[in-house]
C-alpha cells in the first residue's frame, strides 16, 4: 500500500459487515480513509511504504542521534549533514535504532532514530538531510484491525444519529468511540518528530 492509502481494503470493510453490493461503496471507502487518518493522526506514525526513496530534512536534537520518520530498509538510505549538506555519511558512521528493527521483543519495525557512532551530527538545532524509503514494509495486523473496527463504527454512524444507537433493553444505546481500537494501536504511538 502507497503512502496516504487506506490500512484495510474496501473488500476487507465489506466482507467483515457481510456487504455483498455495491450501493455503499463510497461511503466505505470514505470510512476506511478517515480511519486510518485518525489512526496517523493518533499514533503520529503513517503505516504503508513510500515505495520509493525520496529525502526530507530533520531538525537534529542531540549531536548524537536524529530522529527521523519512519522507514523500513536501508537500502537507498542517505544522511547528510552541514552547510548545505555536503557532509555525506558513510555506512560505519551510524547506526539505525531500534536494533535490528525488533521492539519488544517483535520484530518488523522500522528504523525511526540514526544515531551517530564514533562522530557527532551538527549541533542542536542544525538540520539533517535523510534520502530513505519512507513508511513500513507492511502494515502491522493491529492497525489494519483498528482500522476496520474503526471504519466500520464510522459507518454505522449514519443509523445513528446525534450518537444515539436505537434503544436496547435498559433504554438508549449511545455510539462511543471503540476503546478496542486504541488498544491495538497504543503499542505503536510515537512522539511528534520535527520536520525542517
Amino acid at each position: 500500500m502507497a503512502l496516504g492509502d487506506s490500512y484495510a481494503t474496501l473488500a476487507d470493510l465489506k466482507s467483515r459487515l457481510r456487504i455483498t453490493d455495491t450501493t455503499d461503496d463510497d461511503d466505505l471507502t470514505n470510512a476506511l480513509s478517515v480511519a486510518s487518518r485518525g489512526i496517523e493522526h493518533c499514533t503520529n506514525r503513517q503505516f504503508n511504504d513510500a515505495g520509493a526513496v525520496s529525502s526530507r530534512v530533520f531538525v537534529v536534537g542531540s549531536s548524537r542521534a536524529v530522529r527521523v520518520d519512519d522507514f523500513s530498509t536501508a537500502v537507498g538510505l542517505v544522511v547528510e549533514t552541514g552547510s548545505g549538506y555536503t557532509t555525506m555519511w558513510d555506512v560505519a558512521d551510524y547506526e539505525l535504532w531500534p536494533l535490528n528493527g525488533i521492539v519488544g521483543g517483535v520484530p518488523g519495525w522500522p528504523y525511526w532514530r540514526i544515531g551517530a557512532v564514533g562522530s557527532f551530527f551538527a549541533s542542536c538545532g542544525g538540520r539533517a538531510r535523510v534520502t530513505a524509503q519512507w513508511g513500513w514494509a507492511a502494515v502491522p495486523s493491529p492497525v489494519r484491525e483498528g482500522c476496520l473496527i474503526l471504519a466500520e463504527d464510522l459507518f454505522k454512524l449514519r443509523d445513528s444519529p446525534f450518537g444515539a444507537g436505537g434503544y436496547g433493553e435498559y433504554g438508549r444505546i449511545r455510539a462511543r468511540e471503540n476503546p478496542n481500537v486504541w488498544m491495538r494501536i497504543a503499542p505503536y504511538r510515537r512522539d511528534v518528530v520535527l520536520v525542517g
